[in-house]
C-alpha cells in the first residue's frame, strides 16, 4: 500500500495520532534502525496519548472553570492561607469523588476558594470524570429558565452525567431561597 494510502485509512479510521506519528518516522532516517514491533508500538503508543490528550482537550472545555489553568501544584500553602497539604492531597485523590460525595469549600473572600474548586475541577478532567463549573446565580438561572421552556428534564439529565459538579458562590446567592421557594412540593 502506497504511503499516502496508508496515511488516509489511517484517518478514516479517526486513528490521527497513529498518522501523526507515522509521518513523524518517515522524516527520521535512524527510524529503520527498530524492528517493525517497535515501531508499531511507537505507534499505538502515539495513538493512546493523542486520544488521552484530547480526552482531557473536551473535559476541559466542557467544565468550563472560571480559571482553566487552575492547578493543585500551584496552591499557596502559607499558614495565613489556612490550607492543609494534607487535606489537599486527599482531596487530589479524588475518592470523595468515586464515592458521590461532597466537597464544600469555605472561608473569607480572597482567600482562594474559587481558585481552589477550580483547581480541583481540572483535576478531576485530568482524572477522566466529566466536570462541569458553574457560578451559583447562572445555575440557578438556567434552572429557572429550563422550567420556564420545559427543558428542565434535558438539563438534569445533562448535570446527571456529570461526574464533578462545581457550584461556585453558593453562599452569597440571595437567589437559593428565591429557587427553592419556586420548587413543586417544596414547603418554603
Amino acid at each position: 500500500m502506497i504511503y499516502t494510502q496508508t496515511v488516509e485509512k489511517l484517518r478514516s479510521l479517526r486513528l490521527e495520532g497513529m498518522a501523526q506519528a507515522l509521518e513523524e518516522q518517515r522524516q527520521q532516517s535512524n527510524i529503520l534502525d527498530l524492528d517493525f514491533e517497535e515501531r508499531l508500538g511507537l505507534l499505538v503508543e502515539r495513538q493512546c496519548l493523542w486520544k488521552e490528550n484530547r480526552g482531557l482537550a473536551v473535559r476541559l472545555k466542557n467544565a468550563q472553570c472560571k480559571i482553566s489553568n487552575a492547578s493543585l501544584e500551584d496552591l499557596d500553602y502559607r499558614p495565613s492561607r489556612g490550607l492543609k497539604r494534607a487535606q489537599i492531597d486527599q482531596l487530589r485523590a479524588a475518592q470523595w469523588v468515586q464515592h458521590h460525595r461532597n466537597c464544600i469549600v469555605t472561608g473569607p473572600t480572597g482567600t482562594g476558594k474559587t481558585y481552589l474548586s477550580c483547581a480541583l475541577g481540572v483535576q478531576g478532567c485530568r482524572d477522566g470524570y466529566r466536570t462541569h463549573y458553574f457560578h451559583a446565580p447562572k445555575l440557578f438561572r438556567e434552572l429557572e429558565v429550563a422550567r420556564a421552556d420545559g427543558s428542565m428534564l434535558a438539563l438534569l439529565k445533562r448535570l446527571s452525567r456529570t461526574r464533578l459538579l462545581i457550584v461556585d458562590d453558593l453562599g452569597i446567592s440571595n437567589v437559593v431561597g428565591q429557587t427553592l421557594s419556586r420548587v413543586p412540593g417544596n414547603p418554603r
